[in-house]
């Protein structure tokens, strides 16, 4: 799988890409046949944002982001959180994700 980081008006340290590497192969596992994955980095006056980018076969395409007011950490950490509940929901079947409907 191949892991394509880009960042845009900010400074990244190689120990954060590192880290964003790991975390995103750590995912994959988990996926079925992923093909590749992309992590953005954003920097917007004081707003850090990361964009977490997936594709695979199934899910077709999973896209999460997280934002910090200060740092890339935090922000990185939300992001995953956030795949990773995509993935855990498009694992189960359409009758399992439906909200149950209350009965009179």
């Amino acid at each position: 799988m191949d892991i394509i980081t880009t960042v845009h008006h900010a400074r990244i340290s190689d120990h954060m890409k590192q880290r964003a590497s790991r975390a995103v192969q750590r995912i994959a596992l988990r996926v079925h046949a992923p093909i590749d994955a992309t992590v953005r980095f954003e920097q917007d006056g004081p707003t850090r944002r990361v964009e977490l980018l997936m594709h695979a076969r199934q899910p077709a395409r999973v896209v999460a982001t997280g934002e910090h007011p200060r740092f890339f950490g935090p922000a990185l950490v939300q992001a995953l959180a956030r795949l990773e509940a995509q993935l855990r929901s498009a694992k189960r079947p359409a009758s399992k994700r439906r909200r149950p409907v209350p009965r009179a």
